[in-house]
């Protein structure tokens, strides 16, 4: 009797354990709630915040807001010796000032008469010399720059390539493939250009006049919305390639600063090879003067961490992220981010709360967890690529990233549907991670795990475009939770009044269970695929 006796009790004792231990984990769980969520978005996303701009003292706001929280979950700083919530991401803004092309008739201006391709700073007005060159290609079948000096000089091209008498074109798809496959690409005839010593470079546009305007006006409005400035690390001085200026131009700027008119610059891009004219014997070039004003302002933002140390295993780390910044404001208008991605930074806060108040139950995980809002996804993902740069726990002891951005919303493919989130990533490094995540929602959860996006050839090109991406390409774990995009995706009418809250909580919540069971397991998940 005993023989069979001891078993059952043992088992009985087992699925007693089980459940003891699945009712704590749901006691705090049930701690993530809906109306906390609205709570604290109603703060994030609200208009004093303005949107949260990278940098922004409203974003400084925020980022007080989330470490005033970490702190009464319990949550520790841990960055540099005063162990502080706050990482700062040491970037700089660098724009242009003045920016202008001058003749002798007229002053031409960036975004007013003319756009870049690629752009090096020239500080202080400078008079150069111009030279035209034809189409601006050195190849055995057509060598623009033969018995030309440019050295110095700043020189104009037209776009393209010329045609064939019978007119098709000279270079493009021939059978013998060189660098001028594609000859009317403008970083071959750049390349062609520095390796001869010039200056720099305007590419009048094949375009009509009219044309070329409407793409000015496409800049513009490109520029207004993320500014005439761009982020990026201090650290990586000047963007690879800003060692020279390719300028693209009107025909009619062309024109005027080769000394011909429009007719005379038509004329001369229909010469075809066959003519043996050279089309420089049409043009008079004239002196110009030229300047590229570089600025470089520093920007204070900071990455928002919070430490929940482990047991047992606390070398490890476990780490939730979002970002928590947005665009801010344009023309007058309030970029408020609820969803993008205030519903993920607020996700983080819940999910935070629920393990602080297990701990102070006596039920610390046994990993570290390391909860982190970060800084200038919205410029480049900055933020968490500095995190990765200069960790502050070691990156070889992080054994998974779970990132929340956009989970308040509901996209059209799911509209009347059941509850839902996508998820991208998680099968890419770890197959634990894929089964954990899975495990979970179908123990807890129960929403349909929607992995339409998680192809990273998918043309939408998800899996690159958030933080977790930073993490992946240093061969760490990733699981990405995101609700698609909608009609208010980067538009001033992403509020908090369009959140859908119970959908939010059970997608925080699976974030926590996900996350419990990493912290806790016996083993670390493997790392058994190299895909980045």
């Amino acid at each position: 009797m005993k023989k069979i006796i001891v078993p059952f009790v043992l088992l009985f004792a087992s699925v007693g354990s089980l459940n003891a231990q699945n009712k704590t984990i749901t006691k705090f769980a049930n701690t993530i709630k809906a109306e906390d969520l609205k709570k604290h978005l109603t703060f994030i996303a609200s208009d004093s915040l303005k949107g949260r701009d990278t940098g922004s003292p409203e974003q400084k706001v925020a980022a007080e807001y989330i470490a005033k929280h970490f702190d009464s979950y319990g949550l520790r700083g841990i960055v540099g010796p005063e162990k502080s919530h706050f990482q700062l991401v040491d970037l700089v803004k660098r724009g242009w000032g003045e920016f202008y092309v001058k003749s002798a008739n007229k002053t031409y201006r960036y975004l007013q008469d003319f756009i870049t391709s690629n752009t090096a700073p020239i500080n202080t007005e400078e008079q150069v010399e111009l030279v035209f060159v034809g189409y601006g290609i050195d190849d055995a079948r057509l060598n623009d720059f033969e018995g030309v000096d440019v050295k110095g000089k700043v020189i104009v091209v037209i776009d393209g390539e010329p045609r064939l008498a019978d007119g098709s074109f000279m270079l493009s798809g021939t059978s013998e493939m060189s660098k001028w496959g594609k000859a009317d690409s403008w970083k071959d005839k750049m390349a062609v250009a520095k390796e001869k010593g010039a200056k720099a470079m305007l590419i009048i546009t094949k375009s009509s006049d009219e044309d070329f305007e409407k793409t000015i006006k496409q800049r513009q409005t490109m520029m207004k919305r993320f500014g005439n400035a761009r982020m990026g690390f201090r650290e990586d001085g000047e963007p690879k390639g800003a060692d020279f200026a390719v300028l693209n131009i009107s025909n009619a700027m062309g024109a005027d600063l080769l000394g011909i008119d429009v007719a005379t610059l038509d004329a001369a891009k229909a010469k075809t090879v066959e003519t043996k004219k050279s089309v420089a014997s049409l043009v008079k070039p004239k002196a110009a003067a030229l300047r590229i004003e570089r600025t470089i302002v520093p920007v204070e933002t900071y990455n928002v961490l919070g430490f929940l140390e482990g047991t047992d295993k606390k070398e490890e780390i476990v780490v939730v992220t979002s970002h928590y910044d947005h665009v801010g404001v344009n023309d007058g208008k309030i970029y408020n981010g609820a969803d993008d991605d205030g519903s993920g930074t607020v996700s983080v806060l819940e999910v935070a709360q629920a393990f602080g108040e297990a701990a102070k139950a006596g039920k610390k995980p046994r990993r570290s967890i390391l909860f982190m809002t970060v800084t200038g996804e919205e410029k480049g993902l900055l933020g968490s690529e500095f995190y990765v740069r200069h960790p502050v726990l070691p990156l070889e002891n992080t054994i998974c990233d779970i990132n929340i951005d956009m989970v308040g919303r509901t996209d059209k493919e799911h509209e009347g549907k059941p509850d839902y989130i996508y998820v991208i990533g998680s099968d890419k490094l770890s197959s634990e991670l894929h089964q954990i995540m899975e495990s979970n929602n179908n123990t807890y959860t129960k929403m349909e795990l929607d992995y339409r996006y998680n192809d990273p050839n998918d043309p939408n090109r998800f899996y690159y475009r958030s933080d977790h991406y930073n993490f992946a390409k240093n061969k760490i774990p990733v699981a990405f939770f995101f609700n698609g995009v909608h009609e208010d995706y980067h538009q001033p009418t992403d509020d908090v009044e369009k959140i859908e809250f119970n959908k939010m909580e059970k997608r925080a919540k699976l974030v926590y269970y996900m996350t419990w069971e990493l912290a806790n397991r016996d083993k670390r998940i493997v790392v058994d695929s190299n895909k980045p």
